[in-house]
């Protein structure tokens, strides 16, 4: 084990059954396989790291996430290649997952940076960057 490496995220999320549906093909896609399930949350692992999604409860639903306030800002995740970068693009748009900075895609992240940057249900941020 290597010492700093992310052992778990956990987040809430506006509508349990809505986040299952988008993330479960995404991660499993990227080879995490599905790890807990409970009424409340469903989590993903790869090795030794895993992400939980938990439904927020009613009363603080209000003000809703949104990414430029203090917390999360975005999840990035390694793609194996520019290739797997495009096939994953390809997938988001067949499931008509908005695809954010299309104007300048796959290069938004600068002329070296090969990524496709898109949002969850709840508008999290989410990227999938090829290696430079």
């Amino acid at each position: 084990m290597k010492k700093g490496l992310l052992h778990h995220i956990e987040i809430y999320v506006s509508n349990l059954k809505q986040t299952v549906e988008f993330w479960e093909w995404f991660l499993e896609e990227l080879g995490y396989a599905s790890f807990q399930q409970w009424e409340s949350g469903h989590s993903w692992k790869l090795d030794d790291t895993y992400i939980v999604f938990v439904q927020t409860e009613d009363r603080f639903l209000d003000p809703p996430y949104h990414r430029s306030r203090v917390g999360l800002n975005h999840l990035a995740f390694h793609a194996t290649s520019r290739q797997h970068v495009d096939e994953m693009t390809n997938k988001l748009k067949e499931r008509e997952i908005n695809i954010l900075y299309s104007d300048k895609h796959p290069f938004a992240g600068g002329t070296n940076y090969y990524a496709v940057f898109f949002e969850d249900p709840d508008r999290i941020k989410v990227e999938l960057v090829a290696p430079e």
